[in-house]
């Protein structure tokens, strides 16, 4: 018998303790069919806030909409990213467009190149055009992001972007608002980024992500 097959009878042999917890099964990464509805739920699980538009014209009426259930101010920072230039910002009369840099009370839009559905993580690879400032500083991020930007795993993502071009010299992962339980072990909201975060879903954006 080898070392690896006596280490295995091992591990067989062993019994779990009395009364110990059985761990949660697997959850298997979402096939392609799957990985909006699949992005959706873990998304939603970690306290983001999730829509899914019919297309990139929708976006800025629902901006408008959700700053107007929150009753805050009709104006948002936009950092300057090319994708977010070409949504059509008139749809929302009255909206006011900063390029300025957010701050805590302040509302910002992100173009997300990417997501992972297993876990409903947003990705942001670093590029001059996409500031991390942008969805570090504001109380309330808003993330676009494109359906067929949405891959099952991290690893589909990295390998994706290091076949053009090569990878960059940071990514950022954010899977919900910024939260700790660092303090006297009650969860707290917005102790390193936003408040809050809402993603919203169209089927494209006309572009790879990168």
């Amino acid at each position: 018998m080898s070392a690896r097959e006596q280490i295995l009878a091992d591990i067989r042999a062993r019994k779990p303790s009395q009364g110990a917890a059985r761990p949660q099964p697997y959850s298997r990464a979402p096939n392609a069919d799957d990985t909006v509805a699949y992005f959706q739920q873990r998304a939603t699980a970690a306290a983001a806030q999730v829509r899914v538009l019919s297309g990139p014209e929708e976006i800025a009426a629902s901006i408008a909409e959700i700053l107007r259930a929150r009753n805050l101010p009709a104006e948002v920072h936009l950092p300057s990213d090319a994708m977010l230039k070409e949504i059509s910002w008139a749809d929302a009369p009255g909206l006011s467009i900063l390029h300025t840099v957010p701050n805590g009370d302040d509302v910002a839009i992100n173009h997300a190149p990417f997501a992972i559905a297993e876990t409903g993580t947003l990705v942001y690879p670093a590029s001059p055009d996409r500031p991390a400032s942008w969805h570090f500083r504001p109380g309330l991020e808003i993330a676009v992001l494109a359906a067929n930007n949405i891959h099952a795993n991290l690893e589909d993502i990295l390998a994706r972007l290091a076949s053009s071009g090569g990878l960059p010299s940071t990514i950022n992962l954010v899977t919900g608002p910024s939260r700790t339980g660092d303090i006297e072990q009650t969860l707290e909201l917005g102790a390193h980024g936003p408040k809050e975060l809402v993603i919203l879903i169209v089927p494209s954006l006309g572009s790879d992500g990168i």
